[in-house]
């Protein structure tokens, strides 16, 4: 029986995207590398835990789920959570930053800046400026209100991120220009807290690092994995937690990385993707180891 491996998710280094393993195995990937696996025969998906624990009862979890986390280790693993709002004493200085996804899809966040712009590349922000630095709850108060005076949002689904991404303008000046237009508007709003150092705009575009130049439409995206199954191509572009995988003769398809999470994988039997695939209805328009 071949040797099974467990993906611990996606992560961005200096270098580009890396694929993490259980014992701290890393695969770092580069466009044209094949990402070849199947899924473990009669395999079952088991909660990934919370908090660097193993769920006690490793229990089964649907293939669809990116959480990959059973309902208590769910709740656990938010129970000290920044973005579900459970910590308001956290004495680290944050980072307010506008993102932008595509013509039309900004959003407000917020990110400890220790981590640097690590949260953006995790999400998948094809652009991004500073917006300010200081205590966590005045981030808190200074995304609060740009939400409720521009009416920007703090989550875009990644169904809409990939829609747009085969279809962004080309030059970084175009892709930038949103960005820059709703920081001019940010900074002229009163009612910012004191405490909250305000930053200049200097917009960092992620379009080369993510291999977006030219990239192809694709004509659809894994909705789970599934025991037996195997996915396979080769990679022209990574953002966020998304792989675009070439595929042999069926185009490029989407693999939302957080899917592998919880499964037993082992070296890829086909050069196909065997896997269920949602397709999209129209071209979306605006061996030491696995790899």
């Amino acid at each position: 029986m071949a040797q099974a491996w467990k993906c611990t998710g996606l992560r961005w280094s200096a270098e580009g995207p890396v694929l993490v393993w259980d014992g701290g195995r890393r695969s770092a990937l580069t466009w044209g590398k094949r990402v070849a696996f199947g899924v473990a025969e009669g395999g079952v998906r088991t909660c990934v835990g919370a908090r660097g624990h193993a769920c006690p009862v490793r229990a089964a979890v649907p293939g669809r789920s990116t959480g990959a986390r059973c309902e208590e280790c769910a709740r656990l693993d938010r129970a000290h959570s920044v973005a579900a709002d459970t910590i308001a004493d956290d004495p680290r200085p944050y980072r307010v930053y506008l993102a932008w996804f595509g013509p039309g899809l900004l959003k407000v966040g917020i990110t400890a800046e220790e981590r640097g712009s690590a949260r953006l590349l995790e999400q998948g922000a094809v652009c991004f400026t500073w917006l300010g630095t200081g205590p966590l709850m005045a981030a808190r108060r200074t995304e609060e209100l740009l939400r409720a005076a521009l009416g920007v949002p703090d989550r875009i689904p990644y169904v809409v991120k990939r829609a747009v991404r085969a279809a962004l303008p080309e030059t970084e000046a175009e892709r930038t220009a949103e960005v820059a237009a709703l920081h001019a508007r940010a900074v002229r709003l009163g009612d910012w807290p004191e405490s909250l150092e305000r930053s200049p705009c200097q917009p960092v575009d992620h379009a080369g690092v993510f291999g977006l130049a030219g990239l192809p439409s694709a004509i659809g995206e894994v909705s789970e994995l599934v025991a037996g199954g195997a996915v396979s191509g080769r990679l022209v572009a990574a953002a966020g937690p998304d792989l675009h995988l070439l595929t042999e003769g069926a185009g490029t398809v989407v693999l939302d990385t957080r899917l592998m999470t919880g499964w037993e994988l082992v070296p890829a039997g086909s050069e196909q993707v065997t896997v269920p695939v949602r397709q999209y209805k129209a071209p979306p328009g605006v061996q030491s180891g696995l790899f």
